[in-house]
């Protein structure tokens, strides 16, 4: 028997991996944009984010606009990398299950 592909855990939870798909489509993206697109709360939405902001696969840029403080967020090249090999793995085992 071929061994399972290891699925990055980072990666691996729900919403981490839907912010990843999103920010992997635009250049950047606000907090109120990716809480629109979730569904989210800010709080876990901002936990999420800061997991994939310490695992460096995104980037963050706070600033004002009108005084009001703005949120962006970007993915890294290493969250490009990290995506697309998570992809890729997932690909290798879905492809186990359906050969089997």
């Amino acid at each position: 028997m071929a061994e399972l592909p290891e699925l990055n855990p980072v990666i691996h939870g729900k919403l981490r991996l839907a912010l990843l798909s999103l920010l992997s489509g635009v250049e950047e993206a606000e907090f109120t944009w990716l809480r629109s697109k979730t569904g989210s709360t800010d709080g876990n939405l901002g936990a999420q984010l800061l997991k994939l902001e310490e695992a460096g696969y995104i980037a963050v840029e706070k600033k004002f606009v009108q005084r009001k403080p703005q949120t962006l967020y970007r993915m890294t090249e290493v969250g490009r990398e990290a995506l697309t090999e998570y992809i890729q793995a997932l690909k290798r085992l879905l492809g186990g299950a359906i050969n089997a």
